[in-house]
């Protein structure tokens, strides 16, 4: 046991140090955060030679759980029932959409490539999906996060993730079984909708309640313990129901957004997700094996290309079929399709693998495909922000009245 200890504790030294260094390289360099945490990772990652700085990299996994966890509670705490109302029936048919559209191309593509059936149907339902983390961890950076386009993104990101969750069980069903079951696409679904609704139902008569109760004590230790509490609480409900730790916690932060306290709640957490959030993003960067990144570069950027194109162009139109206006919809389509693969597509690509339906080199292709788009993502999400600031105030120009003229 001593052992074991002694190896965490020097891990985490060596993880805390080197993430430290690199993160100050990328502000003195004016990059964004992200890149430095994804250079920690691979610098200290069991890929990198000549040795790996770390002994035990499934302590990192856990380190990388608890980031998600923490980043999305802390998001949840931006977005209000009320917010969530005005756009979730609008954000349900985009997300329906631009998935249903990317994961055909995706296939497709797959299909051009040589890929067997399986192994291009699992491919193009990992890149339907945008990570939640890279996004939402880049828009807070742009200190743009309560904007009309990032609550519109991150309600759209968290319908994909139970949209794919749903999809997943049931392709590992019927891959599986070779029966497609009604049961088993209904299961997951209801299970999903019910989690939700007591969430909504239930919850917000209840947790805003006794937040503010505990904020009564005025001490503010009582108090984080209490709202950490609730997201690893909500969190672990949900993945014993089989969704995504990610929504438990967001709902959670929802919740405490619900309360009078809240804002205090966000100042006291947000150094905690900090920490934990980048030790998320070290280990995106370890666990990539960039001696892969030169045999699956071509297919990747493909599959990068094409699924992202479609997603912005389905994300773009529907949003303003849904009466979102030219800059919004526009703001959305590229932060969603700025980041291809993340969390979720490397859990589907491994849950193919695990249950021998898909070919191994997958996973290595997918985790290409996020080592790219994740270094790339904050400066194509902040062109892209430019630019349709940038069109917008043009068109907002030759729409108005020229006052000389008149």
């Amino acid at each position: 046991m001593a052992i074991e200890i002694t190896q965490i504790l020097q891990d985490f030294a060596t993880i805390m140090i080197i993430a430290a260094v690199m993160t100050i390289i990328s502000y003195k360099l004016k990059q964004p955060l992200i890149l430095g945490y994804i250079g920690a990772g691979i610098i200290i990652g069991p890929h990198t030679p000549p040795f790996s700085f770390i002994s035990n990299v499934e302590v990192l996994n856990l380190f990388a759980e608890i980031g998600i966890i923490l980043l999305l509670f802390t998001v949840g705490m931006e977005f209000p029932i009320r917010n969530l109302k005005k756009i979730g029936k609008r954000a349900t048919i985009i997300t329906v959409a631009e998935q249903a559209g990317t994961l055909i191309a995706g296939f497709f593509v797959g299909q051009a490539l040589n890929m067997s059936f399986y192994d291009s149907l699992f491919m193009a339902v990992a890149l339907s999906v945008s990570s939640t983390v890279v996004i939402m961890k880049v828009l807070e950076e742009l200190k743009i996060l309560r904007e009309e386009a990032s609550y519109l993104t991150l309600g759209i990101l968290i319908i994909e993730d139970i949209i794919i969750l749903s999809i997943f069980a049931l392709l590992q069903s019927t891959t599986v079984t070779g029966n497609i079951s009604i049961v088993e696409i209904l299961i997951p679904i209801g299970i999903t909708i019910v989690f939700i609704a007591g969430v909504l139902i239930i919850g917000s008569r209840t947790i805003p309640r006794l937040v503010d109760f505990v904020a009564r004590t005025n001490q503010s230790d009582v108090l984080v313990v209490a709202v950490l509490g609730l997201a690893f609480g909500f969190a672990y409900v949900s993945n014993l129901l089989g969704i995504s730790v990610a929504v438990g916690a967001f709902f959670a932060g929802v919740l405490i957004a619900e309360s009078k306290s809240h804002a205090v709640t966000s100042i006291l957490t947000t150094p905690i997700r900090d920490m934990f959030v980048a030790l998320f993003f070290v280990s995106v960067g370890a666990l990539m094996d960039i001696n892969l990144i030169p045999v699956f570069i071509i297919p990747a950027l493909l599959l990068v290309g094409v699924t992202s194109v479609v997603k912005f162009a389905i994300v773009f139109l529907t949003s303003r079929y849904q009466g979102f206006s030219k800059l919004t919809a526009m703001q959305t389509g590229i932060s969603l399709s700025s980041s291809r693969g993340g969390e979720m597509s490397l859990i589907v690509a491994k849950g193919g693998i695990d249950i021998g339906v898909v070919s191994s080199f997958i996973l290595p292709i997918i985790g290409t495909i996020t080592l790219i788009s994740t270094f790339l993502a904050p400066y194509l999400i902040k062109l892209g922000l430019k630019l349709a600031e940038r069109k917008n105030d043009v068109n907002s120009e030759s729409e108005s009245p020229d006052d000389s003229k008149s």
